[in-house]
């Protein structure tokens, strides 16, 4: 009888193999890995955000609504539970995905802001700062290539027969991934250039 149930377990195991259960699997815990150091680099960015203001401000009080904008925005971020059951669920990942928009949007203007004001440029807290911004807006952009080349493996594994059954019979559904029409400005770090340009030529 042991023999027997020894001899099921190991058919059952291959067929499980063969039917892409174990791919299916394996590119799903890949996803969230990838997910979490998505969110630690986010979180990262957003921990920057108060200091960052409050440096922006010592020289430039009077920008109250772009300094506003960047504050509300980050408390945005920070309202959303960004856990990996967000993966599942495509309206929270737009949400998370709209907000984190929003945030880099914001930062954008602030960085706008700072070019009117030299001093703030030549501070040694703020170029500090913003060196550890674009750091890691840097390590944004890879956590999230990471995580969108892992959802499309993932997303082609379970529309892909066989393992399409395979996936509907254990309810593995396609995950959301960041889309592409603000990929460009999510991805793209801030920058700012503390050297003035260069007075035209007579």
């Amino acid at each position: 009888m042991r023999k027997i149930l020894t001899v099921l377990a190991a058919l059952a195991s291959l067929s499980l193999a063969n039917c892409g259960y174990n791919a299916i699997q394996s590119e799903d815990q890949q996803i969230k890995a990838n997910w979490s150091e998505v969110v630690n680099q986010y979180q990262r960015r957003a921990d920057l955000v108060p200091n960052l203001v409050n440096s922006v401000k010592g020289f430039a009080q009077q920008e109250k609504d772009v300094l506003l904008g960047v504050t509300n925005a980050r408390a945005k971020v920070g309202s959303i539970q960004a856990t990996p059951e967000v993966l599942n669920d495509p309206a929270a990942f737009q949400k998370f995905q709209a907000a984190q928009s929003e945030l880099s949007s914001a930062l954008s203007r602030l960085l706008v802001v700072t070019e009117n004001y030299p001093q703030l440029k030549s501070d040694a807290l703020f170029k500090d700062l913003m060196s550890q911004l674009e750091g890691t807006e840097n390590r944004i952009t890879v956590a999230r290539n990471r995580y969108i080349k892992a959802v499309q493996e993932y997303n082609i594994t379970v529309r892909s027969f066989p393992t399409n059954l395979t996936a509907m019979a254990f309810g593995y559904k396609e995950k959301p991934n960041f889309s592409v029409e603000n990929e460009k400005e999510i991805s793209t770090a801030p920058k700012v250039d503390f050297n003035p340009a260069p007075a035209p030529s007579k």
